[in-house]
């Protein structure tokens, strides 16, 4: 057996690779292994990949080829690559494209060029529902309203189709990218942006026009956003996360855009207009009176003769949109997110009724070019003093997670921290609303909560961008779509149990380019030997993939038995 101890990687048979931390090609061969694998952990010395149907589709979506994995594979592992390894690749590679779909007149055509597949399919008695056999060697025919129902079947038995069968133009909507601001500065797309709307767009073929554009927090997904309209000119409707985010887009395409404010409508909770670009929220699209009753605001998707779909936060995406979404595939659909990482499992979902990821790069690299922020990430392990310590192992799983997050020895590294930070602009963010109660009580700076007024949310935020509050306490409302280009400080004091998505949010809060060119600063405060800690690493799995590693600072000696009280209120306000 061909050894070479000085390579990272160790292939295996069971479709995991080792990549040793330690080593001089380490960041290589990480970022070569991203393109087609996934992280599954990353404990101090060896990260563990998954090579998986799914991400190698994703690869070849984006342009990697069967040589770009294997060469890889070779080039930096330690032992020969496993024969089965190398078979599985190229059989997941090869299934993506053997179907595809083309357009007719009435129905459109599965097509494919392998008899022996096609017999498969023939009998495959989940797939037949969608299909009418008209005894061709080479194709099935099927109902346009079954589109997105088929692809999602044939993603479920291992053969993703190509869909060639077109969309809709929409109405048409005449609009511009400004070449400056309204401020008199500036404006163009960046390099990646460009090439974030080209891969998608693809010159309007179509091989083009559906999928997902993977960017970091703070990278200008929106303006790719923009830049996808300005190349279909057409009715357009966007799904953002929240009212906040809802206004944000308005006012990117105001800013940026020859858009008239009249050929822009909300359609919220607060107000339910249609104009040429219609942004919604997720919120209001699956709302329903009761569990089982009807979704009285997908109409949303056929109201008018859009050409585009933006699926802003794609990663959030609700599970009922994907139902309205399987019924639209003639509409041209683009996802916009910093991660693909879905917690439910629902990638799959994406992949088919969204699109492929057509783009993606790596955070890093953007680093490195200055178009988001150096970031420093500590993750702060603090012990649980002795009377929450018999709480927690006297509770159940779930309430120890709780009991953990909610450590008060956290509001002394907060206070802390606090004071280092001074003159910065923070955002302490935590899960559990009497923790973030506390806190604000404790230092006098303003909460913001899914309870929070719309508008005194955006008075605070407004408040914060201008420098007039340095902090601010936010709940999970602030995990995305919020943009605050100067905070460079971000206290996490909880989170939703092992959520890599939500760290990969949190991080890019504070991932805008800083005016005084300052790094920014993640904390992660943690109760150290808990399922808080456990979980903590789970977290960090996106991030680590990224290139992202955490100082941990250990403060188990530090805390004396008793602390004294600290100021119960208006300590740090200005």
């Amino acid at each position: 057996m061909v050894f070479d101890p000085h390579k990272p990687l160790i292939a295996q048979s069971d479709r995991t690779v080792l990549l040793e931390v330690d080593n001089p090609s380490f960041k290589e061969a990480r970022d070569r292994l991203a393109l087609f694998a996934e992280l599954v952990k990353s404990p101090e010395h060896i990260h563990t990949y998954r090579v998986t149907p799914l991400s190698i589709w994703n690869a070849a979506a984006t342009g990697v080829t069967l040589e770009d994995i294997l060469s890889t594979l070779r080039e930096f592992s330690k032992f020969e690559v496993p024969s089965n390894l190398l078979a599985d690749i190229e059989d997941y590679l090869g299934r993506y494209g053997k179907l595809w779909f083309e357009p007719g007149v009435d129905l459109l055509a599965l097509c494919c060029a392998d008899p022996i597949l096609m017999e498969e399919l023939r009998h495959n008695k989940r797939i037949m529902s969608f299909l009418i056999d008209k005894g061709r060697r080479d194709r099935f025919y099927f109902e346009p309203r079954f589109r997105g129902d088929l692809k999602h079947a044939l993603v479920k038995i291992g053969f993703p189709v190509k869909d060639l069968a077109g969309y809709v133009a929409g109405a048409r909507l005449e609009l511009a990218l400004r070449d400056h601001l309204p401020d008199g500065s500036a404006f163009g797309l960046r390099s990646y942006q460009t090439q974030a709307a080209e891969a998608f767009h693809l010159g309007g073929r179509a091989e083009g026009g559906s999928g997902v554009i993977v960017l970091p927090c703070g990278a200008g997904k929106t303006v790719v956003g923009l830049a996808v309209m300005n190349m279909l000119q057409t009715h357009t409707l966007i799904l953002a996360t929240n009212i906040v985010a809802l206004r944000q887009w308005r006012d990117e395409i105001l800013e940026k855009t020859t858009i008239r404010p009249e050929d822009i409508a909300e359609y919220s909770g607060e107000s339910k207009g249609f104009a040429p670009i219609t942004i919604a929220t997720y919120q209001i699209v699956v709302y329903r009176k009761d569990k089982e009753g009807p979704f009285p605001h997908f109409h949303l998707f056929n109201a008018r003769d859009w050409g585009l779909i933006i699926y802003d936060e794609v990663h959030l995406l609700p599970a009922p949109v994907f139902r309205a979404t399987a019924e639209i595939q003639g509409r041209r659909r683009l996802g916009l997110t910093a991660t693909l990482v879905r917690e439910d499992g629902c990638e799959e979902d994406v992949f088919s009724l969204i699109g492929p990821k057509r783009f993606d790069v790596p955070w890093k690299e953007l680093e490195e070019k200055g178009w988001i922020a150096a970031a420093q990430c500590h993750e702060i392990r603090l012990p649980l003093d002795t009377s929450t310590r018999h709480d927690y192992a006297a509770a159940g799983t779930r309430s120890k997670f709780r009991i953990a997050s909610e450590n008060p020895l956290k509001m002394v590294v907060v206070e802390e921290l606090l004071e280092k930070h001074q003159g910065d602009q923070v955002l302490v963010i935590g899960q559990y609303l009497k923790q973030l109660q506390e806190i604000t009580r404790r230092f006098g700076f303003p909460l913001i909560t899914g309870q929070t007024p719309n508008q005194r949310r955006e008075e605070l935020f407004e408040d914060f961008r201008e420098g007039r509050i340095p902090c601010l306490i936010v709940s999970k409302v602030a995990n995305f779509a919020i943009d605050l280009p100067d905070a460079n400080v971000a206290i996490q004091v909880s989170g939703t149990f092992g959520s890599r998505q939500e760290e990969a949010q949190r991080l890019g809060r504070i991932l805008r380019p800083k005016s005084h060119g300052r790094p920014a600063h993640f904390y992660s405060l943690v109760s150290r030997e808990t399922v808080e800690q456990e979980y903590a690493t789970k977290r960090q799995l996106f991030l680590t993939e990224q290139g992202y590693s955490y100082e941990i600072i250990d403060r188990k000696d530090s805390f004396p038995a008793y602390y004294p009280p600290i100021p119960e209120r208006g300590r740090f306000q200005s």
